[in-house]
């Protein structure tokens, strides 16, 4: 049954939304720690195997169809499209965190939510920011620019003369998402139970991902330590599985716009793990980034004031 869409965020949908910013910025340092024992694109592919497993549980539990012949027409198709955009986000996340830390690509990540506020109100009417919300996101993508600039030019470019890289690839994964969440709220996927719409992103992340660990010449063993194994099953079952059905059903019941724009707090998880885990330096301008994405977040999800 279909359920009526919200305007603003409630105290249900921040409280989902700060469990999942939370671990989101957990995850990526969980990511980096392992990438030392595990192949990045190949450590993405076991996760989502696993995760699809759980996924296919989860549906044959609560009932879910997994047939075609229910879902709205061009529902497959966009599912295979949103699909084929999720793999190659996790691509470029996982390949990126080899060449800058958990908590700089996690910034450029996070500008999905600029995307999504330029993209999405041209084909969902409703969805689009006023006034003070473009000037909360316009804070939040300078900010971006700030650690960008700081990568290039700043001291992380000594320690880590490729972390450009890696903050490239961390923004192109950010597109992605941003297209992957277009794809939802514009196509009759957004129409399709949470459960399948996930299961179409992690399927099709695992058939196409070993074909590009493969041809990235990565070593696949399935020899792991007791950590690596503990990271896989959270990655899968906390990350791929709980917390992105949970951000699928927000999609279908708030407006995307808003619980886009949100999620700009898990760079400041990631940067606290990051420290505090990894070691990875503290700046002055990637403080001064953070902080200008938390404040987009306070101007983006203001209510309007009554009339």
């Amino acid at each position: 049954m279909p359920h009526s869409r919200l305007h603003h965020l409630d105290a249900t949908a921040i409280a989902i939304l700060l469990a999942c910013c939370l671990f989101w910025g957990f995850q990526q340092v969980l990511v980096k720690a392992t990438v030392a024992e595990v192949a990045p694109v190949f450590q993405a592919f076991v996760r989502f195997a696993m995760a699809t497993v759980a996924v296919l549980a989860w549906c044959l539990w609560r009932g879910v169809r997994l047939g075609s012949a229910h879902e709205p027409r061009g529902a497959v198709g966009a599912g295979v499209l949103a699909g084929a955009l999720f793999a190659a986000e996790f691509a470029c996340i996982y390949i990126g965190l080899q060449y800058t830390t958990a908590s700089r690509l996690t910034v450029f990540l996070y500008c999905s939510p600029f995307w999504v506020a330029l993209l999405l109100p041209r084909f969902v009417p409703g969805e689009g920011l006023r006034g003070w919300q473009w000037l909360g996101l316009a804070g939040a993508f300078a900010g971006v620019g700030l650690a960008l600039g700081e990568g290039l030019l700043g001291p992380a470019k000594a320690a880590l003369p490729q972390a450009w890289l890696g903050d490239l690839l961390g923004l192109l994964a950010g597109l992605l998402w941003a297209l992957t969440t277009l794809t939802i709220r514009a196509t009759p996927l957004g129409r399709v139970a949470p459960a399948k719409q996930l299961l179409f992103q992690v399927g099709i992340s695992t058939a196409v991902l070993p074909l590009l660990s493969l041809a990235l010449g990565e070593r696949w063993s399935l020899d792991f330590s007791a950590f690596a194994v503990s990271s896989l099953l959270v990655q899968a079952l906390v990350g791929a599985f709980a917390s992105y059905l949970a951000w699928m059903w927000l999609l279908t019941r708030y407006p995307a716009t808003k619980i886009s724009v949100f999620v700009f707090l898990t760079p400041v998880f990631a940067l606290l793990f990051g420290a505090w885990w990894l070691g990875e330096p503290v700046t002055p301008g990637l403080l001064a980034a953070l902080a200008l994405v938390a404040a987009g977040i306070v101007l983006v999800n203001r209510k309007p004031a009554a009339a």
